[in-house]
């Protein structure tokens, strides 16, 4: 087997002071994002959308396989047909589909059926995953790619975080069953939609639930030598 090729690592060590600072500043941006389901109809700088994606295109993934693709999308009339077809599958998820546990966990949220902001968001961006892709030197004609929902779920963060330390809100959706996404993009049979993501400026008076996030005690345990700020 050949040898992958290797160049210099570039990487900026930073003082303990310099990294503590840093830490505080993105907990308190990260800390401020929320989800968003009021959107304002004002159009986004696509250039900056696109750079968004790109970031996101960095994560790392099984084998450096890069297992997704990502659909922007901006075509008002491709957003209703979206719109659409998420509201039935939705309409199906609250009449039925979703036990009355789920039901009342959603209920302080007050979301139900109708999905206004998939119209109203400027943009969509719909995430999709990538178990394989076509290989023409390959007996099977499909190139294998490992840790797929990982890797995916991985570059999708990065995406929000991106978009985020942009000035853009985002909403995460996943309307299952998502079949529809790849029908309507006229995606190839190996994509499957993993999240579709309406972003944009939030509306004028948006508001959002009144949540906490958890503690630290509850967020992570530590198992080595306690140290202290």
């Amino acid at each position: 087997m050949q040898d992958q090729k290797h160049i210099p690592l570039r990487f900026d060590r930073l003082s303990e002071q310099n990294m503590r600072q840093a830490a505080d500043e993105v907990f308190n941006r990260f800390n401020a994002r929320r989800t968003v389901r009021h959107f304002s109809t004002d159009a986004l700088p696509l250039d900056v959308v696109r750079k968004c994606i790109e970031a996101a295109g960095t994560a790392p993934s099984g084998a450096h396989k890069q297992p997704w693709h990502f659909c922007l999308v901006t075509d008002p009339a491709i957003k209703k047909q979206i719109r659409e077809a998420a509201e039935n599958e939705e309409y199906e998820n609250y009449h039925g589909r979703m036990n009355d546990a789920w039901l009342d966990d959603l209920r302080p949220f007050g979301t139900d059926h109708i999905k206004p902001h998939l119209e109203e968001a400027p943009a969509l961006i719909v995430v999709f995953r990538q178990s394989w892709t076509p290989d023409e030197e390959a007996a099977s004609g499909k190139s294998q790619h490992y840790y797929v929902q990982e890797s995916v779920g991985i570059a999708s963060g990065m995406l929000l975080a991106a978009l985020h330390e942009c000035g853009i809100a985002t909403l995460t959706h996943t309307p299952s069953p998502m079949g529809f996404l790849a029908e309507i993009l006229d995606r190839p049979p190996h994509e499957k939609a993993y999240l579709l993501i309406p972003i944009g400026y939030p509306a004028e008076g948006c508001q959002v639930p009144d949540i906490q996030r958890k503690s630290w005690e509850e967020l992570a345990t530590v198992y080595g030598p306690k140290t202290t700020r």
